[in-house]
């Protein structure tokens, strides 16, 4: 067992530089199967990815189980924008991302169950023209965001289950804007930071499931560095810089029914307290003159449905569908999270044995337009972001041992 633990360390540790988001702040692409059911996994029969989803779920998986995961996303979209003098109109660049997963969950017991997973919460990038009005603002933002659990969970009895875990988050930040259109900045820093979750688990009966996950805020304190060139500058600066960041604290609520021995539905509301992200401030150390930028994000709801159906022995297939409220507001929009309200439609299939599983899943995103007004050095007083989508492809395989 300690040799596969530290296997796994060393995995996950390896794959924290390549984790990259999709559009958007919150990353819920955990699984192939997961991304099939638009998230709503979080009472899955032997899934390693429980550890991800619901990590009290993890006392259904028998003995020892490892799974990896790899999501592919590709998201477009087009934007307008205004100021006193002229309209003008452009697109994100295209880039592609990927997001991948690794999970291990090793039964002790009847009672006791531990389980890892290395995974993406948080993560964003966006690209845009770098000589348009827009990357006065932001022409190339992007947040790595990964993150590594440990969990334990509990059966008490045959109706409850619970788990503690604590994990450690990992942030890698790149914002590159060309301040008033002539004088390019760039920054770039990373943080290290804890946070913990907690889940519960109630089964009514053989068909009826319901599960409650918490998960804490995350205060990130990053250091970074900055280059900053043109006129405006005085020649070219080079310095450090200094931000807070905190990643919000999530409430998950799911249900599961089993209509049968084949068909099941799940359901999921999700909880993000983006009230948290109230501002974006760095310091730099030559150059005060840099000025806030206020967020003041709403709350955010998440809604997603799942549907999960046994062909056979070895073939199962999965639908999904999930709608994500934006909780940004006019004046606290800007082009590092041009997006607004998602709504995901997702298929996707199963094969599995007695000692592995290989899941695929598809997945379209429509991202809803988003109204934004611009400020302080930014080349535009309004922007309008519209015609958005994102197309997400997964692929997972999990070994028992």
């Amino acid at each position: 067992m300690k040799k596969k633990l530290l296997a796994f360390t060393a995995a996950a540790v390896l794959m924290a530089p390549q984790m990259v988001g999709a559009e958007g702040f919150a990353i819920y692409e955990w699984s192939a199967e997961g991304l099939a059911m638009g998230g709503a996994r979080m009472f899955a029969e032997d899934d390693a990815a429980n550890v991800a989803f619901n990590p009290a779920s993890i006392t259904k998986v028998k003995g020892e189980a490892a799974k990896i995961s790899a999501t592919y996303l590709s998201p477009h979209g087009k934007y307008d924008l205004q100021n006193s003098l002229l309209e003008t109109s452009g697109h994100n660049r295209i880039h592609p991302a990927w997001a991948p997963g690794m999970y291990y969950v090793r039964q002790i017991n009847d009672k006791e169950w531990l389980g890892m997973a290395t995974y993406s919460r948080f993560g964003l990038i966006s690209q845009f023209e770098r000589n348009s009005a827009a990357g006065s603002n932001a022409f190339s933002s992007k947040l790595f965001g990964v993150s590594l659990g440990v969990n334990y969970a509990h059966k008490f009895d045959k109706k409850w289950t619970g788990a503690l875990g604590a994990e450690v988050n990992y942030v890698g930040l790149q914002l590159d804007k060309n301040l008033l259109g002539v004088s390019p900045m760039h920054i770039e820093g990373e943080s290290y930071a804890l946070g913990w979750n907690a889940a519960a688990n109630y089964t009514f009966d053989e068909k009826n499931e319901m599960g409650v996950v918490y998960r804490s805020k995350i205060n990130h304190s990053m250091e970074a560095d900055y280059d900053f060139h043109g006129h405006l500058a005085g020649g070219d600066i080079y310095g450090d810089a200094y931000g807070c960041v905190t990643l919000p604290e999530s409430i998950d609520v799911g249900y599961s029914h089993k209509f049968n021995d084949k068909t099941r539905i799940e359901a999921r509301y999700t909880w993000t307290r983006w009230d948290r992200y109230d501002a974006l401030d760095m310091n730099f150390s030559k150059y005060p003159g840099f000025v806030p930028s206020a967020k003041n994000w709403s709350n955010g709801q998440r809604f997603a449905i799942g549907l999960e159906h046994k062909f056979s022995d070895k073939y199962s297939g999965m639908l999904g569908y999930a709608h994500d409220k934006s909780s940004i507001p006019y004046n606290g929009g800007d082009f590092m999270i041009p997006t607004g309200t998602r709504t995901t439609y997702s298929i996707g299939a199963q094969y599995h044995d007695k000692k592995q599983t290989l899941g695929v899943a598809l997945a379209y995103m429509n991202v809803g337009c988003l109204d934004f007004a611009g400020g302080g050095t930014d080349l535009y007083t309004s922007a309008h972001s519209r015609d958005s989508y994102t197309k997400i492809a997964s692929i997972s395989y999990q070994r028992h041992f």
